[in-house]
This record gives structure tokens, sequence and C-alpha cells, in this order.
């Protein structure tokens, strides 16, 4: 109980933790959560299972297993080994293992349901909740959509969780989330896989190849992000939902992309079959002529067009009508690049039936971005140094570049692969790109698109075995006017935990020069 709501949903599933015998899989940053909300619910038999055996993790499993969080833990290859034979009720997977692997298969063949931290609270969440994913734009939109919804509501008691794959995992807080609350999550497509359940507004920023060193194929990260709206909520009972407090329905609201063909597919697909369940809001950075396909439903739509973001359909607090029209101009955003105003484009829809004019408004002319994504780290010399270590793919390399005047770029770029085509990347180089300083496994490929569209002999190529020798070698190439960025096009686990470890290093280079 918490504030004088009692969560019934909740209280029935924590009921029965203190008897069943559960497996954690993974150790990171989510599980950790769990673990505590486990603990908290009185869970006695949880065995943690963690195929990245380190001194560090052994020793916080031993500390959680002497304070009775864990009834045991296992390291290392042969991990899963005992799970299928292992009499486990619940089994909690992290996102970045599959489903549908053979020990997990085999432990639910012999009775355990799997779960994952994220299903779990989705289920028991008692307030409207807002889901963001694509393959690009997730973090922007979902902080965006947060930023939105906080306005709205900054004179009021109404308070805004922002979490998910964005970093903050919600599930040992749901005993202090009320009904009257608003929670926005970003999800990946590693955790929708296999979820059952999904809220009951949801976006998709974009979809394009990405992570198909995991994925078996496009088809299937297709159908991972799809999974964002095309399960129902299970066992949600009477609770409040986006428009004005009424109690639920079974209509949902997806925002999606009609500028990018698999989310206009999408698009078409909800429209023609779906129209009874789902209202679909369309966005794109293309002019009105070009959205013809909001005429097959009855969404809303957000365009760019003469200079000017315009937004119709909006119905704040009402959700009923046909809604209104606003425009805002692009000056009076102060994120930059086109793809920024696509994502301010669909935290509006998304709240279209919530948020004002003057919230979107407001937020637009403050919020300059989410760090790590053409973030400025600082100017030297008349040389600026821009922060994306975000950049993990060609196409948000695309998009970063898009941003900038042509030939005036010194890059960074290269990391681990994800088995993508960097073949289209090549001729955004050329266009923008004077001095392009490689590093990493993924240097070759990008160095072979930019000499397949032309490059070899225009953009000059310098190869990196570190990133102080990257940096090193951006200052003495860049002049006085150009910009230094860093854009990977690649993961950043061939040097670096992750990209924030990647930019911040980057970071504290530049600041050192």
């Amino acid at each position: 109980m918490s504030n004088g709501y009692v969560n019934t949903g909740l209280r029935e599933f924590t009921a029965r933790l203190p008897e069943q015998k559960i497996a954690v899989l993974g150790f990171g940053v989510s599980n950790r959560a769990l673990l505590r909300f486990l603990k908290a619910n009185g869970a006695k038999k949880v065995f943690l299972l963690e195929l990245k055996d380190s001194a560090e993790a052994r020793a916080e499993a031993e500390a959680l297993a002497a304070d009775g969080t864990l009834a045991g833990f296992t390291f290392g290859e042969g991990y899963l080994d005992g799970l299928p034979a292992g009499g486990f009720d619940l089994i909690f997977r992290s996102p970045i293992i599959r489903p549908d692997e053979a020990h997990i298969d085999a432990a639910v063949r012999n009775g355990a349901v799997l779960t994952s931290e994220m299903e779990v609270f989705m289920e028991h969440c008692p307030c409207p909740m807002y889901a963001i994913t694509g393959s690009d734009g997730k973090t922007t939109t979902t902080t965006l959509t947060a930023r939105l919804l906080e306005e709205h509501y900054k004179d009021t008691d109404v308070r805004i969780w922002l979490g998910g794959n964005i970093g903050t995992p919600l599930i040992d807080k749901l005993d202090l989330i009320r009904p009257r609350d608003r929670v926005v999550l970003e999800l990946s497509s590693f955790q929708l896989m296999h979820t059952r359940v999904s809220p009951e507004a949801s976006a998709i920023t974009n979809i394009t190849p990405n992570h198909l060193n995991v994925h078996k194929d496009y088809q299937e990260y297709i159908d991972a992000k799809k999974a964002i709206f095309n399960r129902p909520l299970l066992n949600r009972g009477q609770t409040p939902i986006l428009n004005g407090g009424q109690t639920r329905v079974q209509k949902k609201r997806v925002v999606l992309n009609a500028g990018n063909a698999v989310t206009a597919g999408i698009a078409r697909d909800l429209a023609e079959n779906n129209a009874g369940d789902m209202i679909v809001d369309v966005f794109t950075a293309k002019s009105a002529k070009e959205t013809a396909l909001t005429l097959a439903h009855n969404g809303a739509t957000a365009y760019f067009d003469d200079g000017k973001l315009v937004f119709t359909g909006f119905c704040a607090g009402c959700g009923a009508c046909a809604g209104q029209r606003f425009e805002l101009a692009r000056e009076n955003v102060q994120l930059p690049g086109m793809h920024n105003v696509e994502n301010l484009m669909t935290a509006a829809l998304l709240l279209r039936t919530e948020i004002s004019p003057e919230d979107v408004r407001a937020v637009a002319a403050r919020f300059g971005g989410v760090e790590h994504r053409l973030e400025k780290v600082r100017e030297l010399d008349g040389v600026t140094y821009i922060n994306s270590s975000i950049d993990s793919s060609p196409e948000r390399t695309i998009n970063a570049l898009s941003v900038f005047p042509d030939r005036s770029l010194v890059m960074i770029a290269g990391g681990k692969d994800k088995n993508l085509d960097y073949s289209p990347l090549g001729a955004h180089l050329v266009r923008k790109v004077k001095t392009l300083i490689l590093t990493g496994p993924t240097a070759d490929k990008i160095e072979a698109s930019l000499n397949a569209a032309g490059g070899a002999d225009i953009v000059n190529v310098v190869h990196a075995s570190s990133y102080p020798e990257a940096v090193a070698a951006a200052r003495r190439c860049a002049v006085a006017g150009d910009v230094v960025l860093l854009s990977p096009a690649s993961t950043s686990f061939d040097m670096f935990k992750n990209f924030e470890e990647r930019g911040n290093t980057f970071k504290r280079l530049v600041n050192e020069l």
C-alpha cells in the first residue's frame, strides 16, 4: 500500500513469490532492480544465472546471498545447464538472452513460466503507460514524451515515471506508482521479444535493419518491434486510460512514421484490418500532400511543411472530437536535425489527447537533446567538438551527418559490427566529411563504402588503434571552422562497456586537449 492505494493485482502476484523457485537470467541493470523487488516481496528461492564471470560480480552475488536476496548463483560457461531440470516455477530472462534458447525452452516444457522484469511491470502497472520503440530516436522521443507530460502536470501532484531501456528500471517502484500517475517507457526489440502485454498507447519511431547479430533476420527484428502494440493487456481490470480518466476501453493508439517504408506498411495494415481496435496516428517529415495514408483511418497527423511543424487532430482533455490544428515554426524547436523534428512529432502525437499545444511549444523551445546525441563538448581554436556516441548504426550516422554543412567534418567512426549493410553510408561521407578517422572492426567496411561512392580521392582517411590516437589525429586535421564529430556507425563493444562509456571517453579526451 502507498498513498492510500492498494495495487490488488500486484499483491496477488507477490503473494505467490515466497513459495516459488525463481531463476533470474542475467545480472544487468534491469535484473538488479528485479532482485530488489523479489527480496522486498518475500521471495526466498531466487537463483542468479549469469554468463559473464568476474571477481566483482561474484563478490556482489555473495553479498546478495548473505543478505537473503539469493539462494544461490552460477557464473560462467554452462550457466544454464541446470535450468531444464531445476524445478523452477518462474524464469526471468535478461533482454539480451533469446527466449527460444534451448535450455530455457526445455525448462518451459517442464513447467516453468518464462517472463521478464518489463513484462511483470507492464502487467501490474496501475496507471496509463506510454511506450516508444524504433531503430533510431527512441531515447530522445521517450525523453520528450516525459518532458511534455511534466510540463502539462507541473502544477499538480501527478508524477511522471520514466524508465525501461532508457536505463531506469521501474519494477522496484511499482508500489509507489498511483493510478493518477503516468509512466513513459523506452522499449528495445530484445525487451519486446516474447512480451505478452503492451501499453494502451505506443509509438514506433522508424524501423531500419539493426541488431542482426542477435536477431535471426530482419523480419524477426520487425516482428519484435511490432509487439509493442499487437498484444493485449492482461489482468488489468478497470484502470484509468489517457482520455480524461475514463475506464479502460479496447482501442489502442499507435503512432507510426509514414516516412519509413516498414512503418508505413504497418500503418496501412492497421488501418485496413484493425480499425475497430486501434486508432492510428501518423507523423512524417514530408508535406501534407504526402500523408494521404491518414485518410484511411480515424487518426491524427503531424507533418513538416514550409518551415513549420503542423499538427492536426490535437484534442487535449477530450479524445472524442475531430481535434484542432496548430503550427510550430522550425526556428522555435531547439533540437538539431530533421530526425529530431520527427521525434518531437512522435511524442506530441502520442500525447495528443492529454497535453496542450502550449505544452509542445514550451518543451520545444527548451529541450536541446539527450547526452551522447549530437552533444556539443567544447570549442577549441575555432573547432567545435560534437559527441554522438549513440550512433551505433549507419542509419544513425546518416541522420547525424544531415545536420552539418557539406565538407565541414572531421569524423571519427568505427567499432563493433552488428552485421549491418554499410553501403548506403558512403555517399553521405563523401558529401559531408573532409577527414575520416577510422578505428575498430568496422573500419574496413566503412572505408569500403566510402571508396565505392567515389570518395577515395576526395576524403582523407586516417586509421587509429585507440581513442586517444583518434582524438589526437582529429586535433591535427581540423582547422578553424571545422567540426570534429564522433559518430561511430557501430556498437561500442570492441573497446567499451557501452556507448555511454565511449562517449564519456571521447569527451574526457577532448576536454584534455
